[in-house]
């Protein structure tokens, strides 16, 4: 196993990669960050811990849907902030619905 320290939203990460997953492992720290800050730059999610709930769910519906859908449209998609802003916004009713009221986000 090799380690590696990166960054995630400006946050050092000491991680390990087994040998030749390096630059995988390096790729996915960047499509985390990158989603992370597209939440974080929204403004409407300031919260590490929910920016990186949210982060964690695009990626994971991203990830279950590689064909763009207008019915589950990503963060990463959004050609505007305004985009980006209405998609984080639907996560988080969706979140919301899931968790009842007693697991509000905002």
């Amino acid at each position: 196993m090799k380690q590696l320290e990166v960054q995630i939203m400006g946050q050092s990460y000491l991680l390990s990669a087994p040998e030749g997953g390096e630059a995988k492992l390096l790729e996915a720290v960047e499509r985390v960050d990158t989603a992370m800050c597209k939440i974080r730059d929204a403004g409407k999610v300031k919260a590490r811990d929910r920016i990186a709930v949210l982060a964690s769910l695009n990626l994971a519906f991203d990830l279950a849907d590689r064909e763009p859908s207008p019915a589950r449209p990503s963060v990463a998609a959004a050609s505007t902030t305004a985009e980006a802003d209405a998609v984080i916004l639907g996560l988080i009713e969706r979140l919301d619905a899931a968790l009842g009221e007693d697991g509000r986000l905002i």
